[in-house]
């Protein structure tokens, strides 16, 4: 251009504004480059680099049989990235609401909704959580673009409800694969596996350049558990549960099934219970797995505690009788009331204080073993402290130490009152008469192995304590094999060509401080054949309604015979001889009980002029210490 034709003004003002827009430019460039340089680097890192963690395989859950109680399964997260989405024609927006169930108008809003209250752009707005895979590969065909899913995991519990407070089962809504309880909580260590992870880059469309994958650590898929429990014995529990929340309307009931010579349990269920497929539609207790949380006062399926601790002791033989009509006995130079009988017993055997359940009788037996005797035992058939069965939330109940006793309590603890229990504690008492003495550790959990079925961990039976002799727990098994005869208190859990052993229970609920005369805990607990035991079960049913005393012979033997006489047939458990063992009668004792000093308590004889002193009873208790 000819300067004679422009204005010096008018080109000093051109010069200056194409000197001022090179000056921003090199200004915006000098700010992204030097000032920011360190920022915008790591955002453009960040949107170039991709890290996508690989998700381990949680392991399976399985019952003896091998049968699924826990499985997870590869499903789709499905979402959306709205800066990918175009124009959406009405017919499909519709068919994608169809397959997530949702409205249309929820789904428009997610298409349609690009950024964040902040300004920044959305790229990923989650549609589903878990969409099975033949079903995402019909939405992909619907052809809506943006719409995508990631692969995961989701737990799944093939038996809905079945044996769910022993598996438990993972939070979805908390932190990734959080366990919340039962096995899945107890052995979440061997469970969960190792994630991996993935780094490589992506481009504009934020899709992988696998060219540029630089670093890639496999996942470590976790072991598989099998339990000791029967899918079909828990089956049939919870049948049985079913039929009791049913014609009974308790406030809640348990039922244990286990092998007595192995503490292996079989079966474990509650009422009520929950689906952990879809745990959160359930109260949160329904949850509890009440079988080794709940406790309460034993009742007469204690009594087997002061009858076993006294025999052993060789303080009284089987055919020993003591005078059940009497109210008061003198005990260390005090008079102590005795508990009431629910009839007027007369003078009983010790076989029949068992059979019968007499309160008197099995009092009077406690007072033989004294305080110290008593406490010994009780804490020896496991009351008192946790079984440690590996679940969560489990308690140990309460049996107090002989210094916090009060005056009356050495003559309420043998009965089961002031002292409280879990079933499961109930449940391994009974088993150590069951199995000759011994007491079994109960176990829910029989091995740990890996996707091969190499064991990585085995669970063996393990004897925790000799209670008892063999000799004194084949006396008690043949006592309760008499509660279920024509004049125990358990009829109702007679089976014919099977001989049952066990004992009722019937406790008063304490309400306001006081015993209820309405609300009762029913439990029976007992093994079969009691020759050679092949199945040990709990029964205990919570405030069951019903006319009258809610007695565990009424309530509770049926269930026992009910899923005793299934486990026969599905366990194929052939019927038992006639019992050829007759228990030993060396002759009735009158004895003078060593604790009674001042009172004597009435026992018949076959020699009247026989009489055992205190003296010799003190003597009979020191050698047997010694």
């Amino acid at each position: 251009m000819n300067r004679a034709f422009v204005s010096g003004q008018r080109f000093a003002l051109v010069a200056t504004c194409i000197l001022f827009g090179f000056s921003v430019i090199f200004g915006r460039l000098f700010y992204l480059h030097v000032l920011k340089q360190s920022e915008y680097s790591q955002i453009a890192e960040q949107n170039r680099n991709r890290f996508q963690v690989l998700e381990s395989r949680r392991g399976d859950i399985v019952d003896c049989n091998n049968n699924l109680l826990a499985t997870s399964k590869e499903v789709r997260e499905l979402g959306v990235d709205p800066q990918m989405v175009g124009e959406v024609d009405a017919a499909a927006l519709n068919k994608l609401a169809g397959y997530l169930n949702v409205s249309v108008n929820w789904l428009r809003q997610r298409f349609e909704t690009k950024r964040y209250s902040n300004g920044r752009d959305i790229r990923w707005c989650k549609l589903a959580d878990a969409v099975d895979e033949k079903v995402y590969q019909e939405i992909l065909q619907i052809g809506i673009k943006g719409v995508y899913g990631n692969s995961k995991y989701t737990r799944y519990y093939p038996g809905k409800s079945l044996a769910a407070h022993i598996v438990g089962y993972i939070n979805r809504n908390g932190p990734k694969g959080q366990a919340v309880m039962g096995v899945e909580q107890y052995l979440d260590f061997y469970l969960r596996g190792q994630d991996g992870w993935r780094e490589s880059e992506k481009d504009g469309r934020r899709r992988e350049i696998i060219e540029f994958r630089n670093r890639e650590i496999e996942p470590a898929d976790g072991y598989h558990v099998q339990l000791t429990l029967d899918m079909l014995i828990q089956h049939m529990v919870e049948e049985e549960l079913s039929r009791l929340a049913e014609e009974y309307r308790p406030v809640s009931a348990s039922i244990i099934v286990s092998d007595p010579t192995t503490g292996f349990v079989l079966a474990m269920g509650n009422y009520p219970s929950f689906d952990p497929n879809e745990y959160s539609k359930y109260p949160l207790e329904n949850q509890r797995n009440r079988a080794v949380t709940d406790v309460f006062e034993p009742g007469s399926t204690f009594k087997i505690v002061a009858a076993a601790g006294a025999l052993n002791e060789r303080l009284v033989r089987p055919f020993d009788t003591i005078d059940c009509d009497i109210a008061e006995v003198n005990y260390h130079g005090r008079n102590l009331k005795l508990p009431n009988d629910h009839n007027k017993l007369g003078v009983l055997s010790v076989e029949d204080i068992v059979a019968k359940s007499s309160n008197r009788g099995a009092a009077q037996l406690g007072m033989l073993l004294q305080e110290e005797g008593l406490y010994h035992y009780a804490s020896l058939f496991g009351f008192g402290k946790k079984t440690t069965l590996g679940l969560t939330g489990e308690t140990s109940g309460v049996l107090h130490p002989v210094d916090r006793w009060d005056g009356l309590m050495i003559t309420r603890i043998p009965m089961g009152h002031a002292v409280s229990a879990t079933p499961l504690q109930v449940h391994q008492a009974m088993g150590v008469i069951a199995n000759g003495g011994l007491a079994m550790k109960p176990q829910v959990i029989r091995k740990i192995f890996n996707e091969g079925g190499q064991p990585v961990h085995v669970f063996y039976p393990k004897v925790t304590e000799r209670v008892v002799s063999v000799a004194t727990a084949t006396t008690v098994a043949q006592m309760l094999n008499k509660v279920v005869g024509p004049e125990g208190t358990a009829r109702r859990a007679f089976i014919d060509g099977y001989g049952v052993a066990g004992k009722t229970g019937t406790t008063q609920k304490i309400k306001n401080g006081r015993y209820s005369n309405r609300d009762h805990v029913a439990s029976f607990v007992g093994f079969f054949p009691y020759q050679d035991p092949r199945l040990l079960i709990t029964v205990v049913v919570n405030e069951p309604e019903l006319d009258g005393i809610g007695y565990g012979g009424r309530v509770a033997a049926p269930a026992f015979r009910n899923i005793a006489e299934k486990c026969i047939r599905y366990m194929a458990i052939p019927p038992q001889a006639p019992d050829d063992v007759v228990m030993p009668q060396s002759g009735h004792e009158t004895i003078e009980l060593s604790l009674f000093p001042q009172r004597q308590v009435s026992m018949h004889t076959h020699e009247p002029s026989q009489r055992l002193s205190v003296e010799v009873f003190r003597e009979r208790q020191s050698r047997n210490r010694e």
